[in-house]
């Protein structure tokens, strides 16, 4: 079972930025899509963004288009999403994820994965 283990939330500004950063376990990190989400206070979980297994393909929710970037090194086993232009609502719980199949198309949807981190709490101040 892949362990992930996400770092790097606070609490920042309006306007301001923060890199998150996922780190899995194992041997197999660069088979699976990785996808981030948040859990913003008293709402569900949603998607934010995804890489495929190779780096080659991502995806980003509309709200978070032009101001996220997912990336990956498959070599350090982590995977990244730099968040600029931080606003009031991006304030979540955010949760990285690997998908349940290996070399397969992004999926945008909790229910494609199935290895979940801890989460790391980012509060953006207005």
């Amino acid at each position: 079972q892949v362990q992930l283990v996400e770092s790097g939330g606070g609490v920042v500004q309006a306007g301001g930025s923060l890199r998150l950063s996922c780190a899995a376990s194992g041997r197999t990190f660069s088979m699976f899509t990785m996808g981030w989400f948040r859990q913003p206070p008293g709402k569900e979980r949603e998607f934010v963004a995804a890489i495929s297994w190779n780096g080659s393909t991502t995806r980003y929710v509309d709200s978070v288009k032009g101001r996220v970037t997912i990336s990956r090194d498959n070599g350090k086993n982590t995977v990244y999403l730099q968040m600029n232009g931080l606003k009031p609502e991006d304030t979540a719980v955010y949760y990285c994820a690997r998908e349940d199949r290996p070399y397969d198309a992004i999926a945008t949807i909790r229910e494609r994965y199935n290895s979940w981190g801890q989460g790391t709490q980012v509060t953006v101040s207005s």
